[in-house]
């Protein structure tokens, strides 16, 4: 055999042995990759409370009217709850007094985004954002807006929360 074609035998018999190398596992057993599962992502779910939150954050701006419950016509204050979580879904009053029967009582120490805030009263509710915000209509010449609840008047006279979810 001419040292030539031994050179090349020999550079092919490296690069067989090199491609068996890679195709088989670094560590293990050959058919170890048989027993391996693919265990799929799951998508996030955002609760419907959330959702609403965040849904209600886009009216922010949009002017009170009283018995309004969309952005073209105004809001008031069970007005932008129910408008935020008909969006994802659930059907709420249109009344403050009707909506604290709804959903199921929270304490203020366990608030969710999302959570229904009521006031003194039941005369006002907010949608609370976490973080010790909520969105809210105020009242006749304002506008939708987001406040911290601590050192405020509504902070003073919350009464009570409900956490809404899906039937």
């Amino acid at each position: 055999m001419s040292p030539r074609l031994r050179s090349r035998l020999s550079t092919f018999a490296l690069a067989a042995v090199v491609a068996l190398a890679l195709a088989l596992p670094a560590i293990g057993r050959a058919d170890d990759w048989k027993r391996q599962r693919v265990i799929p992502q799951q998508p996030e779910v955002v609760p419907a409370g959330e959702r609403a939150a965040q849904i209600a954050l886009k009216a922010v701006g949009v002017p009170y009217r009283w018995g309004g419950e969309s952005p073209s016509n105004g809001f008031d204050c069970s007005g932008l709850v129910r408008w935020a979580y008909g969006r994802v879904g659930i059907d709420l009053p249109h009344n403050s007094y009707a909506l604290y029967s709804e959903g199921r009582r929270v304490s203020a120490a366990r608030l969710e985004p999302g959570d229904v805030l009521f006031f003194e009263g039941l005369g006002h509710v907010g949608l609370y954002l976490g973080r010790g915000r909520m969105v809210h209509a105020p009242q006749t010449g304002r506008r939708v807006e987001v406040i911290r609840l601590d050192g405020t008047n509504y902070g003073a006279r919350l009464i009570g929360a409900r956490r809404v979810t899906p039937a």
